[in-house]
């Protein structure tokens, strides 16, 4: 099964395939085949997607440009996403990350925002540091 990350503009990312989602510490949250995950920050269902962003004004236009961009050599795999505490999602496995406007990349590992503040979104860059993220 192929694994892609959906990067919604203005919205969440919606994961497809062999899914799994953890907490920090990599207890299972969820197993599923699709799952959309918050990246505004602001859900009161961290890590999942509440429909916060609508009320928000959570802007990103989902197109991004990837220079770490890798070709998997391995056969289908699961893709963990591991939600760091007050931190970023961790993604661990094949993955085609898609974007608006034909953006799109593939690697075996990403650190993805899921504060809302990175000025490389989907991709985190630390932002959750200094605007203060918090969530389990």
């Amino acid at each position: 099964m192929s694994n892609r990350i959906r990067v919604i503009p203005n919205g969440p990312l919606i994961l497809y395939g062999d899914i799994e989602l953890q907490d920090g510490q990599g207890r299972v949250l969820e197993r599923s085949a699709e799952i959309g995950l918050c990246r505004c920050g602001l859900s009161q269902r961290k890590p999942w997607c509440d429909g916060s962003h609508k009320q928000s004004g959570f802007s990103d236009d989902a197109c991004f440009e990837d220079d770490r961009a890798q070709t998997p050599d391995q056969e289908p795999a699961p893709l963990t996403v591991q939600a760091r505490a007050n931190a970023m999602y961790i993604a661990s496995g094949p993955m085609t990350l898609e974007g608006a406007q034909g953006s799109t990349t593939t690697r075996t590992r990403a650190a993805l925002c899921r504060c809302g503040q990175s000025q490389r979104k989907p991709f985190c860059d630390a932002s959750h540091k200094a605007c203060g993220f918090e969530a389990d």
